[in-house]
Parts: C-alpha cells; structure tokens; sequence
C-alpha cells in the first residue's frame, strides 16, 4: 500500500530554497527514530538523482571495514560499476565524487555515526572529499543524516572540523496534530477526537508509528494490535531505539526515562539523586543526550515581572511511545508474547485514565503554538509559552500551571489542560482559581483563563463564563 507523504512544509521549504542557490549545499539532519529523516530526503529528491548510503546497525561484532565494506556495495549498486574493495574511506569518498561531477544530485549519508564512529579518520576524509571534490559540484546537496544526535552535536556540529561548512542544520520534531490527523485519510473526520487521542496517546506524532494505523479498526483494536499481541510492532521498539542510539550506555538513559514516568517531572537534582549518582558533567551529558534524542524536555520557568529565564526546570518525557511502553508493555512483555493479552480491552488497563490525562497533556503541549492560533495571540507578541511553576518561600504559595503564555501587553493567559471521559464538570473552576490565586504576578497584569478539553464541558462550566476561551482538542486537529 502506498503511503503518502505528510506534513513538512517548511522543512522542504528550506531545502528548496538552499538547492536554488549556486553553490553546492552541506545539510545536518537528526532527529529521533521512526521521525521521517530519510523519508523527508526521499520525498525532496524524488523527480532528481538521489544516492541514498546507510551505515550498519552496531553490533559486538561490526568492524570499520565492515561499515566500508557495506558503504562499497551500495555505491556499486546505485552506481552501476563493478563490485569492488577499499579499506579507505578517502578512496571510498573520492571514488563516489568521480560519479558525481555535474548534474543536480543529492547525497544522503544514512545514520552516519554508525557509518564512521568505528573510524577516527572518517570525518577527516569526509570532510576533505567535500572541500576538494564534492562541493565543486554546484548543484549538488550532500545530507548527513542520524538518530544519534549526540554524535552529530559532539563530532559535527560542535567541532572545528566541519565549522562554517555547513549551510542548514535542520532537526526534526514529531508532526503536528493537524498533519497527525491527515493519517486517518478519508475516514478521519469520521472519527472522533476521543477515539483519535486514543491513538496519539500513544504514538505521538512519530510518523512511523501513523503509518501502522488502519483507520477501518478501532483505536483499541490498533493498539492491541500495535502494542500487545506476540508480533506487534511496537513491542519491542523501545530495546531497538535505546540500543541503536546509545548502545552499552542504554542501561543508564532506562533508568532516567523510568524514574521520570513515576514522578511525571522533575529537577536535575532530583533525578542525580533517584539515580544514585554524583553531580557530574557526565550525568548532565546523559540528560542532554536524552533531550537531543527528543525523548524528554527540559522546561525552564521564568520571571513574570524582568521576563528572565529562571534557573529553576524540571525534566519530563516529552515522548508518547516512551511512556506508554514503560507504563504498560515493558511489566506485562512476557504474558504479552504468550498472547495472554490479544482479548483485553486497552481502557481498562490499570490507571488508563490518569495515563491518558498525561498523554493528552504531553501533545498539547508538544504543539503549543498551534494553541496560539485558536486564542488570537501573535507568535511575535509571545514574551514565553511554557509550564511555569513557582516554589513555595515565605512569600509566596506553591504553584504549577500546565501551560503559561505571558504577552508583550503584560498579560498572561493561565491554560488548564484537562482530559475527562465525560464532560467537565463546574470544579475545573475552582482549580483554576486557586491557581491564579497562587500565581505571584505583577500587579499590572492581567489574567485570563483557558481551559483545553477533549469530551466537552457541562453546561455550568458556559453558563459560569469563567475561561475566556474553551479550546476542544478537535480544533487542534483541524488547523
């Protein structure tokens, strides 16, 4: 079945813009797994000449010259020559450029770190190939693309090696709800927002994990079928994302990944500690590495009144596949391989609906700027859009709002985020209010309230006119 390509506009924007100019074109892409890095290229390049090289999944047993090996045959296929044998990645590169002297070409150098990190004069030669060979080539795009972010920021992006060569760093984040929702084809405005949380709430906005999705079943007959029957697809993505992407470390990004499922966020401290660990550059690398991956955020809080970023953040696993897996398959994994699990009904899992409450949260969150469309408020007139907690002190109560938008009018926008089964009831109000109460705000500020819901209000909630605005999730799926 043919998949259509959905979704990243400005991303095929900017490299339609870069391949317009007269110069050849170096471009950085990362982005977790599953994200769509290759399929992007693939789409770009479709009506030109495209070479598309992977690098090998690391093993105990992968050498250099297996990655070389590997690098050689798939030139030999897509370049039509003989099959041949190089034990240097120069030659390999200088032989690639030889093939590539004029024409508009693209160059896609697949999950790279796997590529060279078995080689330390990889990157040396890769980059001699282009300042020598390649980029005299104008029309010509070379792509280098992975999923280990953090080898791309340390050996690349960071590096003196590779300094102003590049000409767009793109990293790819997962497609927003209204893209999300075009993977439902002509049945989607048949189905309900409900039902299309459901699935979310799972795969998030990973297009890999959209594709899995027939829209003819049940969201519940889709997650069983994605998640807990003994060849689902999902059931053992988890090993393969923290295996491919942080190898013999995997052991330690677990444990942080499994800490934040149970408390939902926390500090840097906090996590060090629950880990067992000192405050080491080290440990800041691994939360770092994690960021990068996109499996967490860190959301810093700010001050109302200067508009400065507080020291002050808190972690939390941004990705929906993550947490659903660490909730619900990683405990039941073995009765799931025994097929234990194919009858059950996912909603009535232990805690489905504080998971889905999570769930919900996490994507709104994910695509707070399209929230700023349904309000009316400017992206440019947004001074931050971010959680926003303060610490209990003497002088101030404790305080923490799911989503904060604070203007350039001094005014601030408190948004309840809430999931229910049924409708809202009169008590989100009162919730809010004591919120608001808590807030320390400048006097001369206002402040107004939104409440993002997903199965409606109750009619005490409208006649109460209370929030200024009341945004059905549905909405976000349609702008």
């Amino acid at each position: 079945m043919h998949i259509p390509f959905v979704g990243r506009k400005a991303e095929l924007n900017a490299l339609k813009a870069l391949q317009q100019k007269k110069t050849a074109s170096l471009v950085i892409l990362q982005g977790r797994r599953r994200i769509g890095k290759s399929r992007l290229i693939e789409h770009f390049a479709a009506n030109q000449k495209i070479y598309c090289f992977a690098g090998i999944a690391p093993s105990s047993d992968t050498t250099a010259q297996m990655q070389r090996d590997e690098f050689a045959r798939q030139m030999s296929e897509q370049c039509g020559v003989p099959k041949f044998f190089m034990e240097d990645w120069g030659d390999l590169f200088s032989f690639l450029s030889s093939h590539l002297i004029k024409g508009k070409i693209v160059i896609l150098l697949d999950e790279i770190s796997w590529m060279g990190s078995l080689d330390p004069s990889f990157l040396g030669k890769l980059k001699n190939a282009w300042d020598l060979q390649l980029k005299k080539n104008p029309q010509l795009m070379l792509v280098l693309c992975g999923s280990v972010s953090s080898w791309i920021q340390k050996n690349i992006i960071s590096s003196t090696l590779f300094l102003g060569r590049p000409s767009l760093y793109m990293t790819l984040k997962e497609l927003t709800l209204d893209e999300c929702n075009k993977f439902g084809g002509k049945y989607a405005s048949h189905i309900s927002a409900q039902e299309k949380l459901k699935i979310l709430a799972i795969t998030g906005g990973v297009p890999r994990y959209l594709e899995l999705i027939d829209p003819n079943k049940t969201a519940e007959e889709n997650i069983r079928n994605l998640c807990f029957t003994s060849n689902a697809p999902l059931l053992n993505e988890f090993d393969y994302i923290f295996a491919d992407i942080f190898g013999n470390r995997a052991v330690i990004y677990k444990i942080i990944v499994q800490y934040l499922l149970s408390v939902g966020n926390a500090s840097q401290d906090d996590i060090i500690k629950a880990c067992g660990r000192s405050k080491t550059g080290d440990f800041s690398q691994y939360l770092s590495d994690l960021e990068l991956a996109g499996f967490l955020t860190r959301d810093y809080t700010w001050h109302l009144n200067t508009e400065k970023i507080s020291k002050l953040s808190h972690y939390r696993l941004k990705d929906n596949y993550i947490r659903f897996y660490l909730k619900y398959i990683l405990p039941n994994k073995a009765k799931i391989k025994k097929g234990i699990f194919e009858k059950i009904s996912v909603t009535t899992l232990p805690a489905w609906d504080s998971m889905m409450a999570i769930q919900f949260e996490n994507l709104v969150l994910n695509n707070d700027l399209k929230l700023l469309n349904q309000l009316g408020i400017s992206l440019e007139d947004v001074v931050f859009i971010n959680p926003f907690f303060q610490r209990k002190n003497k002088t101030q109560a404790g305080c923490q709002i799911g989503l904060l938008i604070q203007t350039k009018h001094n005014c601030l926008f408190v948004c309840e985020i809430k999931f229910s089964k049924q409708e809202i009831s009169f008590g989100v109000i009162k919730e809010v209010q004591q919120k608001i109460e808590n807030l320390k705000k400048p006097k001369n500020f206002s402040c107004r309230a939104v409440l993002i819901h997903v199965n409606g209000v109750n009619t005490a909630v409208h006649e109460a006119d209370y929030f200024a605005a009341l945004v059905d999730f549905g909405t976000l799926l349609e702008i």
